[in-house]
């Protein structure tokens, strides 16, 4: 191939680049945050429920087996709901991040929101995945490989 060739077809793809909108990946810090501020959010409020209302106190829940995984199922159900209808929890929406399709940069819809918190749910446990953003200039976790997903950074 001739270098003019070469040149334009450079040329070509500058101008396809400048004209691609550029994605500001959310740092891991910001994500960790927002973790924890829908913790305190959604998830503490869930516990305390089930712990007084549906149960007799903190020995009950304590023994009970079923009690923490009704409680992690209802945070899952609320999360999904959240990331498929808004791409936010109250948590990444005070940090201003959002979780999108990598492709589309669109919402994700319901059933990929559930199988990402139960792929975030085994990289938490297993800790492996939740390094790989320090090594990645994405900064996508593993639950992020796996289903495909970007946490941007919003303007607003």
């Amino acid at each position: 191939m001739r270098f003019r060739d070469l040149k334009k077809q450079s040329i070509q793809q500058n101008k396809t680049d400048k004209n691609k909108p550029k994605v500001t990946y959310a740092r891991f810090v910001d994500r960790i945050k927002a973790l924890i501020t829908d913790l305190f959010m959604i998830y503490a409020p869930i516990l305390y429920i089930i712990t007084y209302v549906f149960l007799n106190g903190k020995e009950d829940f304590q023994s009970s087996q079923i009690a923490p995984l009704i409680g992690v199922s209802i945070y899952g159900l609320i999360y999904a709901m959240l990331i498929s209808k808004f791409g936010q929890t109250p948590g990444k929406k005070a940090y201003l991040i959002k979780v999108v399709d990598s492709t589309s940069g669109e919402h994700i819809n319901f059933f990929r929101a559930i199988i990402r918190f139960i792929a975030f749910l085994f990289t938490a446990t297993t800790i492996l995945g939740l390094f790989l953003p320090f090594y990645r200039k994405d900064n996508k976790a593993l639950h992020d490989l796996i289903c495909n997903t970007l946490v941007v950074t919003i303007k607003e």
